[in-house]
């Protein structure tokens, strides 16, 4: 397999697990909401309130990194398409394989990031 392959491969791998976790955090998300329908709107007073507010707030929050990061890849996917994968954006030298392997979105090289 030849390295754009692998990097096609391992974008098209990243993107799959996001799209499996926004799918599970919706789930849940859409759970804390029925799950609070039996609850008092008054979270205040509800030791349980602050408890499922923090809860929908921290899905909703993982939530949205999941989807900036289905996004992330998406143009990750376009820079690869037009040859430009690799490069950083703003110094147009090579970003670290290293560095692409474990930020498969990565626009910018370690030097640039910093």
């Amino acid at each position: 397999m030849t390295l754009p392959e692998q990097h096609r491969t391992r974008i098209a791998e990243e993107r799959a697990d996001a799209e499996r976790r926004i799918a599970s955090l919706t789930g849940r998300f859409t759970a804390i909401v029925e799950g609070s329908e039996f609850t008092t709107d008054d979270d205040e007073h509800d030791p349980e309130g602050s408890t499922i507010a923090f809860e929908r707030a921290q899905v909703s929050a993982l939530l949205a990194d999941a989807r900036r990061e289905v996004e992330d890849l998406a143009e990750a996917q376009q820079r690869l398409d037009n040859g430009t994968y690799g490069l950083c954006i703003r110094c147009g030298l090579p970003i670290a394989e290293v560095r692409l392997d474990a930020l498969p979105a990565a626009q910018t090289c370690i030097d640039c990031a910093g």
